[in-house]
């Protein structure tokens, strides 16, 4: 299965990270959501069991559970990392 969204080395390192010191129970996975915002849609993440509808992939040991309806919306993109002295979270970007 091709990714619909690609997570960079950063951006996996800090969830791995995330999963293993935030109490994150290990039947859950990286949950990407959709979310209106304005006049387009914003990309939300999270973490979340399985559910009906879902398509689920791996990136390294990192399960990521997509709704099969949002996956349009997602295709092409790349969750980056960002940690700079003016920011530090996860981004959404275009492109591999």
């Amino acid at each position: 299965m091709i990714e619909p969204v690609s997570i960079s080395p950063a951006a996996l390192v800090e969830i791995k990270n995330i999963l293993e010191n935030k109490g994150i129970p290990a039947e859950y996975g990286l949950r990407i959501t959709v979310r209106g915002a304005g006049c387009g849609v914003a990309l939300k993440l999270g973490f979340d069991q399985k559910k009906e509808g879902d398509i689920e992939y791996k990136v390294e040991d990192v399960r990521v559970l997509i709704q099969k309806k949002e996956m349009l919306f997602m295709v092409g993109k790349r969750l980056e990392f960002y940690d700079e002295a003016d920011a530090r979270g996860f981004v959404f970007v275009d492109g591999k």
